[in-house]
């Protein structure tokens, strides 16, 4: 919800010196096809360093178990990430992928890098590596960051929705130059979901359209006004510190900054903020109305009896409450504790949205050719290099708290044509699984030819 998504590490993400550093995500699969076609090519001793060569023969081995990190990684390396971790990282990625069987192709970048693929059970993996310059030329940097499904198909992705807990949803869908919407393949794409940070979206488009209007331009100054969890960019910024609507808007959907996010909202106009939902088109607005801050929402969930109150209340006497017990509703009332465990009130105090209405979202955005707001939602394109190098563009929003996930993809293929992916999985009762569902969503993306 109103923390920045954080992908499980279902891959290993090891920080090296020569490696930029990397945070732990679930790193998205190629596509279905790359694994029938990937193929062994082998490689002149003369292009692949031996002792680069060497740490590639040991790879296997290694991620088999069959040989100690201590043997295989610089001091540096393990000291970001220690033995006891890369090994249940590790194990992580073998109960989900199955076990390695062998190197099937090399990529030389330098003499002390390359790209390579791996075969395990169930998938093909590209794998990044890099060693020392100098002897014992052990490794400094390690980055798993794809896999492809062997034999995928978009019957085993619903499938495999199905047997997520709690209720979940997807749409595929291709968006024409005139802006219909071609649905590709769907799962519960009309039922409403909880949908975390993806809300955000609707606080961009409604930015843009100020800019557009010419009420507001990208360099406005505003002062940072609100405080909230979960503000990645501006969690150390002084109260009211001056920032331009440009920089807010790239923190809150780059990496989820509520901060920023309160402070837009209240910039711009709550009021305008659902008028923008409105035009834009929602199947239930009754349901995400008030579009409440990230503040409101932790407040609204930690204080049972207010949160009770409101849940009772009509829309017009919410939005009463919202500002006659805004006291009560700031940041420095909410008891933190209270999210420390299971989901809290993710079925009523939330931001909601079907599949479809996001896939609208998504539409809407791409037809305002706004170049700015696409830039902004570029930042943080959600896939892994590799992968984000197949598209012309990749805009990316996604959102998560205790038992919820949304993911959110507008994507401009090689061949002109955009494709929106979207995807939500709600779970009331437990937390849900944040790298099984990146997975299944990295899927569902690389199923599009």
């Amino acid at each position: 919800m109103m923390k920045r998504f954080g992908f499980a590490a279902i891959v290993i993400s090891m920080i090296a010196a020569i490696l930029s550093p990397v945070v732990a995500e679930a790193k998205p699969r190629e596509p279905f096809a790359a694994a029938k076609k990937t193929k062994s090519v082998p490689m002149p001793a003369a292009i692949i360093s031996l002792p680069l060569n060497n740490r590639i023969v040991q790879l296997v081995p290694l991620l088999k178990g069959q040989m100690q990190p201590e043997e295989f990684f610089t001091a540096s390396f393990l000291n970001a990430v220690p033995p006891a971790q890369f090994k249940q990282i590790l194990a992580d990625v073998i109960a989900e992928q199955g076990q390695p069987l062998k190197v099937i192709q090399i990529d030389r970048e330098s003499a002390e890098t390359a790209n390579v693929k791996i075969e395990f059970e169930k998938s093909i993996a590209t794998v990044k590596i890099a060693i020392e310059a100098a002897a014992p030329y052990k490794v400094n940097g390690l980055l798993l960051s794809g896999f492809v499904t062997k034999n995928d198909s978009q019957e085993k992705i619903a499938a495999d929705f199905s047997a997520l807990s709690g209720a979940s949803g997807y749409m595929l869908a291709e968006i024409g130059d005139d802006g219909t919407i071609k649905t590709l393949a769907a799962k519960n794409s009309d039922q409403q979901f909880a949908i975390g940070s993806t809300f955000k979206l609707y606080i961009l488009a409604e930015l843009a359209n100020q800019v557009r209007a010419g009420q507001r331009k990208w360099s406005d100054v505003v002062p940072l006004a609100h405080r909230s969890f979960s503000s990645k960019g501006t969690h150390k910024w002084p109260l009211n510190s001056p920032a331009t609507l440009h920089s807010l808007a790239s923190w809150m959907i780059s990496v989820s900054d509520n901060s920023a996010t309160d402070t837009l909202l209240f910039a711009l106009g709550r009021d305008t903020v659902e008028r923008r939902l409105a035009s834009i088109g929602h199947s239930n607005p009754d349901k995400t109305l008030p579009f409440l801050s990230t503040v409101e929402a932790f407040a609204l969930k930690a204080n049972i009896p207010l949160r009770t109150k409101f849940l009772a209340s009509t829309e017009s006497k919410q939005r009463d409450l919202l500002t006659t017990e805004r006291s009560a509703l700031a940041f420095d009332k909410i008891d933190s504790a209270t999210f420390n465990g299971g989901p809290v009130a993710i079925d009523s105090i939330e931001w909601f949205a079907s599949p479809a209405d996001l896939t609208n979202l998504m539409r809407h955005i791409r037809a305002q050719r706004n170049d700015e707001m696409m830039a902004i939602m570029a930042i943080n394109s959600g896939l892994s290099d590799t992968t984000a190098a197949k598209w012309n563009y990749v805009g990316y929003k996604g959102g998560s708290e205790n038992g919820v996930i949304s993911m959110s993809y507008l994507l401009h293929a090689k061949s002109g044509k955009w494709y929106v992916v979207t995807g939500s999985w709600n779970d009331p009762a437990k937390a849900v699984d944040e790298g099984k569902f990146t997975a299944m969503m990295m899927r569902l993306v690389q199923s599009i030819e």
